[in-house]
């Protein structure tokens, strides 16, 4: 039996019942809310180890549900939207989750999304022992031992994996990485996620930490490549 505990929220009472069945056989330990004020509440109380949370909720929609959570805890997130929820996926993206799953998804992908996620779960991007404690790129500062990212002087404000994202392509300036690489090594996936995923995140930081995101000269795409931070 793990010792991990999952918030699941969702208002459709088959996909909860069958979301709660396959968890629970993974033996994790399962709590369960039905619409978004509850979820607020039973994240408070049962302080989880993961959040698996519907955007389509009565009372309080999910991605006012993240966005409060976001402000009082760092617990990974795991958003649930439908089919064609482009913009419900990049607006939960930017509110703080850490991942999304479009419906309909097989449990399969569910459980390894669960494990990748707990796995990675409050523990920062590793680092070689030889790193600077500090990375100047630019503008753009990046205090590991504080935790804290400035552009400029002024403090910056990133989800988790947004802040896990910069780090760990800081501290490998000037390497280029694939979407999937990043999956891998930032998300924990060992698997063929959605690298959409890295896109959003990607566009996101840009638009915090680019003078001009449009044409970003700090963080840069390799055409046929992936990604990277300038020298």
């Amino acid at each position: 039996m793990s010792d991990k505990k999952i918030l699941i929220v969702e208002d459709d009472r088959n996909l909860l019942d069958t979301l709660v069945y396959n968890v629970k056989k993974e033996g994790y330990d399962v709590v369960t809310s039905i619409n978004g004020e509850e979820a607020v509440e039973s994240a408070r109380k049962e302080n989880p180890d993961l959040i698996i949370l519907d955007i389509m909720l009565p009372k309080l929609n999910g991605l006012e549900v993240c966005r409060i959570l976001r402000k009082e805890m760092t617990v990974p997130i795991l958003m649930l939207t439908a089919r064609n929820g482009e913009v419900d996926k990049i607006i939960g993206l930017e509110v703080g989750a850490d991942d999304y799953m479009t419906k309909p998804f097989s449990m399969r992908e569910l459980i390894a999304r669960i494990r990748a996620m707990l796995r990675r779960a409050g523990i920062t991007v590793a680092q070689p022992d030889s790193v600077e404690k500090t990375i100047k790129i630019g503008t753009l500062e990046v205090d590991t031992e504080r935790h804290r990212i400035t552009v400029s002087g002024k403090e910056l404000e990133l989800s988790p994996k947004e802040y896990d994202l910069l780090v760990f392509l800081a501290v490998n300036k000037g390497f280029v990485f694939t979407r999937e690489q990043l999956l891998e090594k930032v998300w924990g996936y060992d698997f063929a996620g959605d690298t959409r995923t890295i896109d959003v995140h990607i566009r996101w930081l840009r638009q915090k930490i680019e003078s001009n995101p449009s044409k970003p000269e700090t963080l840069i795409t390799v055409r046929g490549a992936g990604y990277k931070l300038a020298e």
